[in-house]
């Protein structure tokens, strides 16, 4: 293969360049190991590995654009106009760079800071993983005015690197795969999850082009945002009512780090969870450093701007961090050489050096905004001002019921049927909507390792209420109590009393308002129990349909058409539940809490922007957005029971 060098300012990127560390056979052994599971949510991750080495090639500055597509047959194709993978001979190992890119793990262009000075992760370690866990993958690279292909299955080179025509002067990498069906539990893509994340990769990168298309629905969407995160933060903002109308905007570099902030406080707003870091391009849901250096330099700074200027004087009330992060949405977005990630999936940043980079530019750049923009600074004050009269409110009220014995953890609500195993491993409690669902289920259920507490009427929407007005509300208060977690500053989740909690309502219209008012509040409050997996749905039957001896319980309509079908619909006797109070206690624990024949759904969130957006729209106090979404998602909405 001849030479194909290219050269520019930052160095050559040739095949020499690229370095490996290790084979590739553990992969298809342990694939958890490499990308978090085998579940849809491994399977994703096989595409992100794929657009991630593109996104490498765009902050280096040499790619513009990344198509990605749904194929018919299931497979993925994402295509860039990067440099393209070298295609020439590594001297030490005999193999085009391509192959070794695609067959060695560890093995990439990324190690010695020259060919990239910053990556999200390790170039052959994504796309080598990729190959491994795909029934077959081909790659064609596009350099020196050629056409390079090769094959491989199953990790395994099936074709030597050819050339199959010739190009123009443009370069680039397209990769195609199929996932391996020995390996994953499902082989179907999301498009719109893949679409969020397009999305979101755009936003961070505001010089790029990303399409995606899925070729067997016909949909597809080009994303490309000249304004990169302040376009973010004010998409993230689009239905809510900002409180400073223009998005506070910070970019600085600083020891080879370049940070990126953009901000903006919200009128109606009341949660501190709005703040979304990245680090080159991974979303780092778990924070680490650079998060940290941004609060520190968010409180320190705004704490100093109200010493200085008077807020807060005769108030004697001490303004803290949560009152200056409460309805800020932020977007922090850094790009690092040599990042340190905790952990396979890359959730948590770990780079010490980072928080001080994060913190002092933040704090530069933040004060000289609020001295330019004086009535700007007034509203964040005045807004900081009235979360601590609320969290000073909150404190007192939980103080109030502590005494009473409501949040102690000794005390236990008095409602509560708790279970007689203390294990939290195996207990399980149901939150039941209504006091006669609530006796069936104490009746039913199993007392060693089922508690019961039953709710009176729907929960207080903690979407449109600061915490104090929150902490009135009888049933949560019941429930906090219950959960032995403590609240707020206090919280722990890891001392929840059970590992399973299991939200329980009528299978009607009220019963899924009761369901969206608690899932807002465990996500709002309480969003590491849902992280951790402990929160559930049960799903109790809609219908008990029988036909002399035979005996059937149907979930949702379409199932009851099926059965009467099958069963030839004559003479069959039609029970209609319209809530779980009209079970008895036997019908009850046979349908839906026997762990035997039950159908429990786990509450997970799988993309906390989104979970967050429609939070917002569903329960928030705007309500030309839910509006919209209603009309915009009616005809999705099946067998509704009014």
């Amino acid at each position: 293969m001849e030479d194909e060098s290219v050269s520019d300012e930052k160095g050559v990127y040739d095949s020499d360049k690229i370095k490996v560390l290790e084979g590739l056979s553990a992969v298809r052994k342990r694939p958890s190991m490499y990308i978090g599971s085998t579940d849809e949510n491994g399977l994703h991750h096989l595409v992100y590995e794929v657009v991630d080495n593109s996104i490498d090639e765009a902050m280096e500055g040499y790619c513009s654009s990344i198509d990605v597509t749904l194929n018919q047959d299931g497979s993925v194709t994402v295509r860039d106009d990067g440099r393209g993978i070298p295609v020439s001979i590594h001297q030490q190992y005999q193999r085009s760079g391509v192959e070794i890119v695609m067959t060695k793990l560890h093995a990439g262009g990324k190690f010695d800071r020259k060919s990239y000075t910053v990556s999200g992760g390790l170039h052959g370690v994504g796309v080598s993983v990729v190959n491994a866990l795909s029934e077959w993958l081909v790659v064609k690279v596009r350099r020196n005015g050629k056409i390079y292909r090769q094959e491989y299955r199953r990790g395994e080179v099936m074709s030597e690197l050819e050339v199959v025509g010739d190009c123009d002067d443009r370069s680039g990498t397209e990769t195609t795969f199929m996932p391996d069906n020995e390996i994953f539990e499902t082989l179907e893509f999301d498009y719109r999850r893949l679409k969020e994340r397009m999305r979101e990769l755009a936003f961070l990168n505001k010089d790029l082009r990303i399409t995606i298309k899925d070729e067997s629905s016909g949909a597809s969407q080009e994303f490309h945002y000249e304004g990169g995160i302040i376009e973010f933060v004010k998409y993230l903002n689009r239905e809510k009512e900002p409180l400073n109308p223009h998005v506070i905007y910070i970019n600085d570099r600083m020891n080879g780090v370049h940070v990126e902030v953009a901000m903006q406080y919200l009128a109606h707003s009341y949660s501190m969870n709005n703040v979304y870091p990245f680090a080159n391009n991974i979303h780092t849901v778990e924070g680490g450093t650079h998060l940290t250096g941004f609060r520190a330099g968010l409180t320190n700074t705004l704490k100093k701007y109200a010493d200085d200027n008077g807020y807060g004087n005769g108030n004697d009330m001490d303004l803290t961090g949560d009152d200056f992060r409460e309805g800020l949405t932020a977007i922090v977005n850094i790009k690092l050489p040599e990042p340190q990630f905790e952990g396979q999936t890359k959730m948590k940043l770990g780079n010490s050096e980072i928080r001080g980079v994060v913190q002092s530019i933040l704090s530069e750049k933040l004060m000289m905004y609020l001295e330019e923009n004086p009535r700007d600074a007034e509203r964040i004050m005045d807004k900081a001002l009235m979360a601590a009269k609320a969290r000073t409110a909150a404190r007192k009220a939980k103080e109030l019921t502590r005494r009473k014995g409501i949040l102690g953890s000794m005390d236990l609500p008095g409602k509560l049927a708790d279970c007689s195993n203390p294990d939290p491993k195996v207990s399980e409690l149901y939150i039941v909507e209504g006091d006669s669902a609530g006796g069936s289920a104490k009746q039913g259920r199993d007392r060693n390792f089922q508690a019961i507490l039953p709710l009176r009427g729907k929960i207080i929407n903690v979407e449109k209420a600061r915490i104090d007005k929150m902490l009135d509300n009888k049933e949560i208060r019941s429930m906090i109590s219950a959960l032995g977690t403590g609240f707020d500053e206090e919280f722990k989740p890891e001392e929840t009393r059970y590992h399973k909690i299991i939200i329980m309502t009528d299978a009607d219209v009220d019963g899924a308002h009761i369901r969206t008012l608690l899932f807002t509040f465990f996500y709002r409050y309480m969003r590491e129990l849902i992280d951790m997996g402990y929160l559930y749905m049960a799903q109790p039957p809609l219908y008990k349909l029988k036909r002399g001896k035979r005996e059937q319980y149907v979930y949702n309509e379409r199932e009851k058409r099926e059965i009467l079908e099958e069963w030839g619909g004559r003479g069959v006797n039609i029970q209609r539940y319209k809530g779980l109070g009209e079970m008895n206690p036997s019908e009850l624990w046979e349908t839906t809490m026997n762990p035997e024949n039950r159908f429990l759904a786990r509450v997970t969130i799988q993309d906390a922007l989104e979970a967050d957006r429609l939070f917002d729209i569903l329960m928030g106090k705007e309500v030309e957005p839910r509006r919209d979404f209603i009309e915009e998602n009616a005809a999705q909405a099946d067998d509704i029971d009014i």
